[in-house]
């Protein structure tokens, strides 16, 4: 379920907006106010618009980790996807999918959404197949595929009450803290998530200087 096609857009430059943003004076205005936390990377600032609306309209209670975060905790990178921790009681994480099956997201995999939020269809695909994130794309936004965490990787709540709250245009999106961001990329360990430990660090040093 995590294989990935390699059909992604060529990588943009960092903020670079596109599609429907790029034409809307409102939201242009906003966007360049937010500076850093701005949409970056090889996927359409327009389908994380839609993504973004889409479940803040379905009340879905969502933290957004991996490359993204990072761009809105202030460091442009290029980033492929998107990374969403959602609670995972059972109403709400079929509220998520529910959300972003309206905007044409379905499974990668030959399954159905629906078993998402059936925690013993997670428990078996962690335990069969080694499963963390269940992959979710589009034939509408075929540049940006989600991905859904099948077990939350810290304590929802919590993390919760630590998350910032970015102001997109009017969208508020729930991004993990600078600390749960870092526990995660140390227990990843891949080199980009070391670079990504040192830059995070670093804001969050300047963040308590200033």
């Amino acid at each position: 379920m995590r294989g990935k096609p390699a059909r992604r857009n060529p990588a943009l430059p960092a903020f670079a907006l596109r599609g429907p943003l790029a034409r809307r004076p409102d939201r242009r205005a906003r966007f360049a106010r937010l500076g850093p936390l701005c949409y970056a990377g090889a996927v359409s600032a327009g389908d994380f618009d839609l993504i973004f609306d889409a479940l803040q309209l379905g009340r879905v209670r969502y933290l957004v980790v991996g490359g993204v975060a990072v761009v809105l905790h202030g460091h442009p990178r290029f980033t492929a996807d998107l990374d969403l921790v959602v609670a995972l009681d059972p109403e709400n994480a079929r509220a998520a999918i529910a959300a972003l099956a309206r905007l044409g997201y379905r499974p990668r995999a030959p399954v159905d959404g629906a078993l998402f939020a059936d925690p013993g269809a997670r428990q078996r695909w962690i335990d069969e197949k080694g499963l963390t994130v269940f992959t979710l794309w589009s034939p509408e936004h075929p540049a940006t595929e989600i991905d859904l965490f099948v077990r939350e990787p810290f304590p929802f709540g919590a993390a919760w009450a630590r998350a910032t709250m970015a102001d997109l245009g009017g969208v508020k999106v729930p991004v993990a803290s600078i600390e749960d961001l870092v526990a995660l990329k140390r227990a990843a360990g891949r080199p980009k998530d070391l670079d990504d430990i040192r830059v995070l660090e670093a804001i969050a040093r300047e963040r308590d200087d200033g």
